[in-house]
């Protein structure tokens, strides 16, 4: 062995004591993994991205509809007690 190899050997993370990060290398129960997956399970980015996409979807089109909805108010002809006629927008007893 060269004096470069010997180097190498010595660097290594099991022998430097690393731990893996995060909580894969603590010791927990059974249980707290069961409930909590997402704190040991490795990170998956296609994933992530698909739930990223999917949920800014889900938000535009809810904003679509509701932008629509209020361009969509109906309007009506209407007369006033002078009898003129004017426009106006269909409204809820709710409202």
């Amino acid at each position: 062995m060269s004096h470069q190899e010997a180097g190498k050997e010595k660097e290594s993370p099991v022998e430097k004591g690393y731990r893996t990060p995060g909580l894969r290398g603590a010791q927990t129960t059974t249980l707290f993994r069961a409930v909590n997956p997402e704190l040991f399970i490795k990170p998956n980015k296609p994933v992530m991205v698909f739930g990223l996409v999917t949920i800014t979807l889900c938000v535009g089109y809810l904003g679509y509809l509701h932008a629509m909805k209020e361009n969509d108010q109906q309007l009506y002809e209407a007369i006033d007690s002078e009898g003129e006629r004017y426009m106006r927008r269909k409204t809820s007893k709710w409202d």
